[in-house]
């Protein structure tokens, strides 16, 4: 039987800290979140590799070295809200209301969402929640937020999304060169900032991701980056 506790402490020393994780607050919040809970039972003596972790309907869990070098990079503060786009069934989302002031989960799946709250309950995440909306646009309703997480790869960053950043905000995200013609998968990932002052968007790439695609995000006219 797989020692959970170990298996996450593990994760945390042999590979986050070895890649650049340095944050207290991100390696007090990965060695406190039980990832396995958030993997259907099956998989759950895989919660800890060292790789995006399928959990059903064509989704996954992002790797969490990528996940905690882009959470590291966000910068989020103990006032932050938070929109963590393609939450699946909370664990990011259970990380980040470890740092953030609020964060709301955003996924497609009515099943997922349903299952995000249940855990984000059992994880005392009275500062988090989950819920059912179109991914590629955001949730308005809410916003703007500080930071806006990107659960997966993407063509492009629709700018319905920049609106919904405040002033200083950052979006996350592990953004794919297109290859026409190609399948999703197909390109170099790069996990990317984007960070709005005063009204304007700028970029920067932070590293190489290969992370699976999030589904609804192709490049289409008028999308940016």
């Amino acid at each position: 039987m797989t020692n959970f506790a170990i298996a996450r402490r593990n994760m945390v020393e042999s590979q986050l800290r070895t890649n650049k994780l340095t944050s207290p607050a991100l390696i007090e919040a990965f060695s406190a979140v039980p990832r396995e809970a958030f993997v259907p039972k099956p998989y759950r003596g895989l919660a800890y590799i060292d790789e995006d972790l399928a959990i059903g309907d064509g989704r996954y869990l992002m790797e969490p070295v990528v996940l905690a070098r882009l959470l590291q990079e966000a910068q989020i503060a103990m006032d932050d809200m938070v929109l963590d786009i393609g939450c699946a069934t909370g664990y990011s989302t259970a990380i980040i209301a470890r740092l953030a002031a609020s964060v709301l989960g955003l996924d497609e799946n009515p099943d997922f969402v349903e299952e995000a709250n249940r855990l984000l309950t059992d994880q005392g995440a009275d500062n988090a929640a989950a819920v059912d909306g179109v991914m590629v646009e955001g949730y308005p309703q809410q916003g703007p937020y500080d930071v806006i997480v990107l659960n997966g790869t993407v063509e492009a960053v629709p700018p319905a999304l920049l609106a919904q950043l405040n002033d200083g905000g950052r979006l996350l995200a592990v953004i794919r060169d297109t290859v026409p013609g190609a399948s999703p998968e197909a390109g170099i990932g790069h996990a990317t900032i984007l960070t709005k002052t005063d009204g304007v968007v700028s970029h920067r790439v932070l590293f190489d991701a290969a992370t699976p695609p999030l589904p609804g995000f192709a490049r289409e006219p008028g999308f940016a980056f």
